[in-house]
């Protein structure tokens, strides 16, 4: 099962949305970090090793991709993204055939803007992370990637609602996750392993 998350305007709640995904499935899982900020959300070492970019800008083999993983629990490793930045569309087509044959849960980070087409065209899901934010909204009307459905991130006070969302997005909410201050502390204090709200993490696990 491939999951790829992201958001059409930064500030959206991409990252710490795909690490609670990913710390709540009930099984062996990996999630990759395209955008450079998970191992502080799930408050891991920023080891200075090589990353997915790293790989994506090299020759080596599929093989070499475990050799990067780092251990988050029993359950969860992580691929960070690593030094580099650019990656030919061979590689990328090399890493989603990869990905969508691994037998574990793989989510991916793709952070902010356009998603690797690659990897949303052989996603079992390919989730848009929103609030309902006219300026998001519009933005991710604009992009090309087009969800399979949307993580929404729910503010009150907010003059949109998920209606609007899912008329401008044209896909499903899938899942509602509210703007909880204890998140912001979890992620805040580097506890988001173990101490996400269960509301949050049963909302995200159903989605992925």
């Amino acid at each position: 099962m491939l999951t790829v998350c992201w958001a059409a305007k930064g500030g959206s709640g991409t990252t710490v949305a795909a690490s609670a995904m990913a710390l709540s499935q009930p099984g062996p899982t990996l999630l990759i970090d395209l955008a450079g900020d998970v191992p502080l959300v799930v408050g891991c070492r920023e080891a200075e090793q090589p990353g997915v970019f790293d790989w994506l800008a090299s020759d080596v083999g599929t093989d070499r991709l475990t050799w990067i993983e780092q251990p988050i629990t029993d359950d969860l490793a992580v691929i960070p993204a690593g030094e580099e930045r650019t990656a030919r569309s061979d590689r990328w087509r090399a890493l989603a055939e990869h990905l969508a044959c691994e037998p574990r849960h793989v989510i991916v980070d793709a952070g902010t803007g356009e998603p690797p087409p690659a990897l949303v065209g052989v996603a079992d899901a390919a989730l848009l992370v929103t609030r309902a934010c006219y300026l998001s909204l519009t933005w991710a009307s604009r992009q090309a990637a087009r969800p399979s459905g949307v993580i929404l991130i729910a503010e009150p006070g907010r003059a949109m609602g998920r209606d609007d969302v899912e008329r401008s997005v044209g896909a499903p909410v899938v899942a509602t996750v509210l703007l909880d201050p204890k998140i912001a502390r979890a992620v805040d204090s580097g506890l988001a392993v173990s101490r996400l709200p269960k509301a949050c993490t049963d909302q995200l696990r159903a989605a992925a």
